[in-house]
């Protein structure tokens, strides 16, 4: 099956393992995803319904505006990507103005712009909440058209939503599959890459997230697959669920050479 992929670059975004996740993705109505990120599970699945959700409003935003005003939006959007546009001062005055702006349309345009230009499509805001992320000095910024397109018309049959994980799960319908991919749990006290957001993702959630995909699944019925690392705590937190390893190449290096493989787990609690 072909994959396609997201138009925004994403940390952990799981293109790499789409074949794992969607060979162990049970059957149901509708998928419901807490932890959106880029979509590319959304975008490479096929259920009826989609119930997309994320504690990054700027990201859910960008989506609605991408679902409903999308030919207005990549021709605003392209403007955007031009030589000009991809020089460290210009880049610097956008971050700027998006950091400034409150319009939502202007938000969307400048994130999708920010993404792309900013340094390995990373996504980081300070504790005033606003977006940090350096110049990326890429050579040609490539616009994700095509992809934009596809985004939007897969996009007609999700819901997009700015909220926490745990409403997403509670409010889980039965006949609904859930896929969660939370920020990972680190490798070691200091490779703690979770400040996604201003709210980084702490461990007493980790271990919250898999009380919930517990219950969910022998309460409700509602199965729950989650990625994470493959460690000891994740194996704990994750001991009544059916375990699959996966190899993964994974990093925020930029080189090849700096990308070392560690095992990540796919629990399926059902």
């Amino acid at each position: 099956m072909k994959k396609n992929r997201a138009f925004l670059k994403w940390a952990g975004g799981k293109y790499p393992l789409l074949d794992d996740i969607r060979r162990h993705l049970p059957q149901g109505d509708c998928l419901v995803e807490p932890f959106v990120g880029a979509g590319s599970v959304f975008l490479n699945t096929d259920y009826d319904r989609y119930h997309l959700a994320d504690i990054n409003g700027d990201l859910i935003n960008l989506y609605n505006i991408v679902k409903n005003r999308t030919a207005e939006f990549i021709e605003d959007a392209r403007q955007l990507f031009t030589p000009e546009g991809n020089i460290a001062e210009t880049y610097y005055a956008q971050r700027l103005a998006f950091n400034a702006s409150k319009d939502e349309y202007q938000r969307a345009l400048l994130f999708l712009y920010l993404n792309r230009h900013g340094y390995n499509g990373l996504c980081r805001y300070n504790l005033r909440g606003e977006f940090n992320v350096p110049f990326g000095r890429y050579r040609k910024p490539y616009f994700p058209e095509a992809e934009l397109l596809w985004f939007a018309e897969r996009a007609q049959k999700a819901t997009f939503v700015c909220e926490s994980y745990d409403v997403t799960l509670n409010n889980a319908l039965a006949g609904s599959v859930v896929y969660c991919d939370p920020p990972y749990a680190p490798l070691s006290a200091t490779a703690n890459f979770t400040a996604y957001h201003t709210n980084s993702f702490s461990l007493r959630e980790q271990q919250h997230l898999a009380e919930l995909a517990n219950k969910l699944a022998y309460e409700n019925s509602i199965p729950v697959l989650i990625s994470n690392h493959d460690t000891l705590l994740t194996r704990e937190w994750y001991q009544n669920a059916v375990l699959h390893v996966v190899k993964a190449r994974r990093s925020i290096s930029r080189s090849i050479s700096g990308r070392t493989q560690v095992d990540e787990l796919l629990a399926l609690f059902r």
